[in-house]
């Protein structure tokens, strides 16, 4: 039988949700600033040739560029004031994830609660100050390189790297707030909004290739089909969880024996999420991006990488895969998913894998069990992430999605529509709360109408 949850989940409607004032007022809340953000990417840095700075993003496209305009919504394509996107924030996340999982200091940070998360929030907002200094600093002088700055020098520099690093920080903000004020997911809800607003435009450009006949329908049939299969596929593997059933045995309180339950301990195929492919993709796209930066000006060394490790080569897929993988098992085991602590905790709370003994054995059997699932998450990642790029490179096929962006655009949005659903809810239940409440208090008022007859 289903549970009450799920009853409530299934009788939600727009009826319901019109009664929901409180959830209506986020969801405006949140568009507002979503575009806010969308202005935003069309106010240009000052000192911008913008007749040269399409030429110049053509060039960039191949390397980080690419991704940080996927990521920003073609804010770094025009060269606007959002042009470094959330990227500096979501990296130095990730960074400091990964050093609380291994540095003691930041994991003795960690287990001091509320406090401990606000100071590594708080050293998360400092690492991003950093890494996007160094990027708007290293995308001025690209862009001084590339004769694209109206008046070039130090003014120039300072003045681009002040405003980037603004835009970013006030990108930050407003994820804050829509996460705090909003339905949630704010920082995720930016990078969504960036790639969904460039969809128009890609799909007008791919249909006029069509109309000129340089596509055939056959080919923009084909490829319709292939972005609707992949997407199903994507949500299936999302939503595909591997459950560890565990037992928890009998307890006695005072005078009275309760009986044991019994849960799942749900894992993900795919915990690390979106994360490996982000990763790989800046890791192989350094030297692409470093002969950017230098105004194309590489020597033998450099263009042999370019050679063999451009994007759509052979070596350049074999290492995105190799990259995808390790990335997808480490940061599940260190960061998503520490089997260690899980087992740590099933121990405190009385519970256990039957057929296992509780602390050391079970973290083994857990460790065994999600390195069997991330040798199909980590292949399921590798397989989207390459098929662009296989589809672009080898069979010459206009596809104008990356793999990292159809993963952001699935997960994004089944976590909004899971927000939505348990904000209905706490809705539901307040007014379930509320008639009960109700209803006593007219029970009471009834039972003091009158003596009892005797």
């Amino acid at each position: 039988m289903s549970s009450a949850a799920e009853q409530m989940a299934s009788n939600m409607s727009w009826g319901a949700f019109g009664k929901a004032t409180e959830l209506r007022q986020r969801i405006l809340f949140t568009i507002g600033l979503l575009i806010v953000y969308r202005l935003g990417t069309y106010i240009p840095v000052p000192g911008i040739d913008g007749g040269a700075l399409r030429q110049f993003m053509d060039d960039a496209a191949a390397g980080i560029g690419g991704i940080l305009s996927m990521f920003t919504g073609g804010a770094l394509s025009r060269m606007g004031i959002f042009a470094l996107g959330i990227m500096p924030y979501i990296s130095a996340s990730i960074i400091i994830q990964l050093l609380s999982a291994m540095w003691e200091p930041l994991k003795q940070l960690k287990k001091e609660g509320e406090q401990g998360r606000k100071k590594i929030n708080q050293y998360t907002r400092y690492g991003t100050v950093i890494l996007a200094t160094f990027q708007a600093y290293g995308l001025a002088a690209s862009l001084e390189a590339g004769d694209l700055a109206s008046d070039p020098g130090l003014y120039f520099r300072v003045a681009c790297v002040i405003t980037l690093v603004g835009g970013t920080m006030f990108l930050m903000w407003l994820g804050e707030q829509i996460t705090a004020r909003g339905i949630g997911n704010g920082i995720s809800l930016i990078i969504f909004v960036g790639i969904i607003a460039e969809i128009p435009a890609a799909l007008a450009q791919f249909l006029s290739q069509g109309r000129s006949g340089a596509i055939s329908p056959a080919v923009i049939i084909g490829i319709i089909l292939m972005v609707i299969v992949t997407l199903t596929f994507v949500v299936f593997m999302e939503r595909s969880l591997r459950k560890v059933h565990i037992q928890y045995p009998r307890r006695q309180v005072g005078m009275k024996v309760y009986d044991g339950g019994s849960s799942h301990l749900p894992i993900k195929v795919n915990p690390a999420g979106v994360i490996p492919a982000i990763f790989a993709s800046a890791l192989l796209l350094l030297p692409t991006t470093i002969s950017t930066f230098s105004g194309g000006q590489t020597g033998p060394v450099m263009s042999t990488i370019l050679a063999y490790f451009g994007p759509g080569q052979p070596l350049y897929l074999l290492f995105f895969t190799a990259m995808i993988m390790f990335f997808t098992f480490f940061y599940t085991k260190e960061v998503a998913f520490k089997t260690d602590e899980v087992a740590d905790n099933l121990k405190n709370q009385n519970g256990f894998v039957p057929g296992i003994r509780p602390g050391k054995r079970t973290a083994e059997y857990l460790d065994y069990v999600v390195t069997r699932i991330l040798v199909l998450g980590a292949s399921y990642l590798a397989l989207v992430a390459l098929l662009p790029e296989i589809l672009r490179s080898q069979l010459s096929i206009p596809f104008y999605f990356g793999g990292t962006s159809i993963l952001i655009i699935v997960s994004v949005g089944m976590d909004t529509i899971q927000q939505i659903q348990s904000h209905l809810l706490a809705h539901q239940y307040e007014g379930l709360i509320e008639k009960s409440q109700l209803r006593g208090k007219r029970g009471k008022g009834k039972g003091r109408k009158g003596p009892a007859r005797r």
